[in-house]
């Protein structure tokens, strides 16, 4: 009975306490030493900044490390004490989880309008971003996607910007490259139906067409599926050269080890969602000779690459895998975008970020043309070669850095 008493009177005792700082003016000095928030509090502005992208399920993997380029972006733009519209401002991350899923993602699109959001950086997923994308465009809210479907930029909305190479460009490279480099005659391709795995097997098949090569088979799964022995059989009987699979490393690790285990000699192709330490570990020495293409140069050839992989180990404790960089870049270009617009309101800096000139950690030349797509962009084509994955190209993105590339098995 003694401690409740205590309990009540110490309660009472801070409940007061409370009363009387809510009584203070809001345009109060924040002490010496305050964190951003506080300071925030006392007489400037908190800035939501908004993200989606898969936090749960088999895609976390890639949801959780892009959410860390921009965790890491919003800290070192405070760090910096920014001001905006002569007050001092606070960037407030606002994270939501779509779960790689459209229906969810465009809930949660509300739900970020609804929290006043002043920009987004998000979603992930192409079959995510562009639903959400009409939310974002009918409130005027400026998204900057790792989304790299054609359509997502083709919609015709102002607001749309990317933060990765599209589909177009990826798919376009490795079309040809797989015919020019690796010589490869017979091509397969297998794709999970999504919007970034269909789009990118469509533009990787037009572009073999267009280097001359032949597209022998064509199958399709979904991204659910663990068990390719009915598609791997069929088309072990066409003895491809290569096979490309246009999806997640949740299906193309499976995918690779049941591909050796068939006897089939083709390597696995694919796009930047294989190219993670994920599918490595998942693939285990099957993965061997699997090739993926990803935007951009290698970490360690980007503008800022050593210092950014560096803050990112301090800050999280383990390494960059494939996404946050470019969350890092389309969170501080937003961020530039504002402060350059002396606004934070959407309508004020949306034709700010249209025109934006960025130099980053990806890229120095960090622009957009007239639909939101990045003019400077790259494509880096990576091998698995002692369970690493190894630099075979970078074609494009103001720089060419070719290793010797082996021909298809």
């Amino acid at each position: 009975m003694q401690f409740t008493k205590l309990t009540t009177v110490t309660i009472a005792v801070a409940a007061a306490l409370a009363l009387s700082a809510c009584g203070k003016k809001d345009d109060a000095a924040a002490p010496a030493g305050a964190s951003a928030p506080a300071a925030a509090a006392a007489g400037g502005d908190t800035v939501k900044i908004g993200f989606a992208a898969p936090l749960t399920g088999p895609q976390a993997h890639y949801g959780e490390e892009y959410k860390n380029g921009v965790t890491l972006a919003i800290e070192d733009a405070n760090a910096e004490k920014p001001t905006i519209g002569g007050k001092p401002v606070t960037f407030e991350l606002d994270a939501q989880d779509d779960q790689a899923d459209p229906k969810t993602a465009t809930q949660l699109a509300q739900k970020l309008v609804d929290d006043k959001v002043s920009g987004i950086i998000g979603h992930f997923n192409s079959g995510c971003a562009i639903p959400a994308s009409k939310i974002y465009s009918d409130a005027g809210i400026p998204m900057i996607a790792m989304a790299t479907s054609p359509v997502f930029t083709a919609q015709g909305f102002k607001n749309t910007f990317r933060s990765m190479t599209s589909d177009t460009q990826q798919g376009s490279v490795m079309g040809k490259f797989v015919v020019d480099t690796l010589k490869a005659k017979k091509i397969v391709i297998v794709d999970d139906r999504t919007a970034y795995g269909q789009g990118l097997a469509d533009e990787f098949e037009k572009a073999v067409k267009a280097a001359g090569g032949d597209v022998a088979k064509r199958e399709f799964t979904n991204d659910k599926a663990t068990d390719f022995a009915a598609i791997l059989t069929s088309i072990k009987g066409v003895n491809p050269d290569v096979i490309f699979y246009g999806g997640a490393d949740a299906q193309s690790a499976p995918m690779a080890k049941q591909m050796k285990r068939l006897g089939l000699k083709a390597p696995l192709i694919s796009g930047e969602m294989t190219k993670t330490p994920n599918f490595l570990q998942l693939a285990g020495k099957e993965a061997e000779g699997s090739i993926a293409s990803l935007a951009g140069l290698p970490l360690e050839q980007m503008p800022k690459g050593k210092e950014y992989a560096d803050k990112y180990k301090a800050r999280f404790k383990t390494d960059v895998a494939t996404y946050s960089p470019y969350g890092y870049d389309a969170t501080r270009a937003l961020i530039q975008a504002m402060k350059d617009a002396n606004s934070t309101d959407p309508k004020a800096y949306l034709p700010v970020l249209a025109k934006i000139k960025y130099s980053g950690v990806t890229s120095s030349n960090w622009t957009y043309d007239d639909k939101g797509d990045l003019k400077d962009g790259g494509i880096t084509v990576y091998k698995v070669e002692g369970g690493q994955w190894k630099v075979m190209q970078t074609i494009g993105g103001g720089t060419a850095a070719p290793a010797a590339a082996s021909a298809a098995q």
